[in-house]
């Protein structure tokens, strides 16, 4: 596990930010940690120039739900990048492979069937405890890092977007 915040990030200075559409999905499934990483990835969003008017957020009830509606937010061009902000947290069965498995490859789809880039926020933790830690906590906010991986990949859809 990492020992570092991992949430400190130069500001990127987006030009024409303020132009994208940001579509998030987040799984209500462990919102204590789902609706944190919301929340960081929105005020980033924010932070970097997004006008909050075009931060569109829906909600799915767990992280399998993720993979069905990203790819349906991808397919519709209506958003210059997806979000999908999720959590599961090992259990005693082997579910959590089968989800984790199941949410990563339907995430990877939409980044390879589509234009659009899907940012894989799905925290995979052993506990709670580190869930909390990454959400937020000691170890920063992945949602901060979702949000500034989106804009980079917009900023490299648009760059080679003639190529």
């Amino acid at each position: 596990m990492a020992t570092t915040n991992l949430s400190d990030y130069k500001p990127l200075n987006i030009s024409n930010a303020d132009e994208y559409s940001i579509g998030i999905v987040v799984s209500e499934w462990n919102d204590f940690v789902t609706y944190n990483l919301r929340n960081g990835a929105i005020e980033t969003l924010k932070a970097e120039g997004i006008k909050e008017e075009n931060i569109h957020i829906y909600y799915v009830p767990g992280a399998f739900e993720l993979s069905f509606a990203s790819m349906k937010l991808c397919k519709s061009n209506k958003f210059a990048a997806v979000i999908a902000i999720g959590n599961v947290i090992r259990g005693e069965t082997p579910h959590f492979d089968y989800v984790c498995s199941g949410v990563t490859q339907g995430i990877k789809d939409c980044n390879i069937l589509t234009d659009t880039p899907a940012i894989f926020c799905v925290l995979t933790d052993d506990t709670k405890e580190q869930s909390i830690a990454r959400s937020g906590g000691n170890l920063g906010n992945k949602g901060v890092e979702a949000a500034v991986t989106a804009l980079k990949m917009i900023d490299f859809n648009n760059k080679t977007s003639k190529l």
